[in-house]
């Protein structure tokens, strides 16, 4: 009878841990940004149909990086919990830090069980405040940690040398306009050191905007409004002075959830895809 083969916690831990690192790094990066009126999303996602950014709930939003199929079981979930917690109990009791206590205990599950892989994603779960001081940011990672994030984050891909640009040069009170600018001079960097040009056809970009008068503060920033923000930021670099930054929101399309039981166009559950 043979001896069985024997590996230890530790090392079937850590095993676990950087098979989940490298599928995360080869998706691509999200970055969210704290600015005046919110919290801004923005992902380099050439994808239409499959988001990497969506709406959770009245002033929840959700990003994610890794296996599509894997984190978008994880934002249905997200949903259905806000849903029935705000229907059981009271909208105002559907909080960012409830829901990533769900996602810690869901993914921390997953990442302890030998009968199945850990996941390959690695979440943001953010909500907006009446002011800045009260942004919620939340990241976390495939093992179920929680850490919590102050005025900007990036997860995926190169994350760590996008954080380190993020860190030097963000500051409180920039305008839409401004932590667009920074967020996609940051995802323009490759891990050479390098730049390249991203186009608003490559970016998926939302906010949630406290300043809204409706519950819902999530909104996508997409075609002509998009491209106005970034030739707004390019002219500005060139010299110009800078356009409201508030006119490249006005009329962005809202998606996600928002009112008990319906979860909106971005739902696809079941649906695979590749890393994104």
């Amino acid at each position: 009878m043979s001896t069985p083969f024997y590996v230890s916690p530790q090392q079937a831990m850590a095993d676990r841990a950087e098979y989940a690192r490298k599928g995360i790094a080869r998706g691509r990066s999200v970055v969210v940004l704290q600015y005046t009126d919110g919290v801004v999303f923005v992902a380099e996602n050439p994808s239409r149909a499959l988001h990497k950014v969506s709406e959770i709930y009245d002033r929840i939003a959700f990003a994610a990086v890794g296996k599509y199929n894997e984190f978008e079981n994880l934002r249905i979930g997200g949903v259905r919990y806000a849903d029935l917690r705000g229907y059981t109990y009271d909208r105002e009791d559907v909080t960012a830090r409830g829901l990533a206590n769900v996602y810690a205990q869901t993914l921390g599950t997953i990442f302890s069980s030998a009968a199945e892989k850990p996941y390959e994603v690695e979440l943001i779960v953010a909500e907006v405040g009446s002011a800045p001081e009260d942004d919620q940011i939340y990241r976390l990672p495939h093992d179920g940690s929680i850490v919590d994030e102050h005025g900007s984050v990036a997860v995926g891909g190169n994350a760590d040398q996008i954080s380190s640009y993020l860190d030097q040069r963000h500051r409180d009170g920039m305008t839409l306009a401004e932590a667009l600018k920074l967020a996609v001079e940051s995802l323009s960097r490759d891990t050479n050191g390098g730049e390249r040009t991203l186009t608003a056809e490559q970016l998926e970009v939302a906010t949630l905007d406290r300043t809204r008068p409706q519950q819902r503060k999530f909104k996508r920033i997409l075609g002509r409004q998009l491209s106005r923000l970034l030739d707004e930021n390019t002219a500005t670099g060139a010299g110009e002075p800078a356009a409201d930054a508030d006119s490249g929101a006005a009329g962005a399309s809202d998606e996600g959830t928002g009112d008990k039981g319906g979860k909106g166009k971005d739902d696809s559950e079941g649906e695979s895809g590749p890393k994104l």
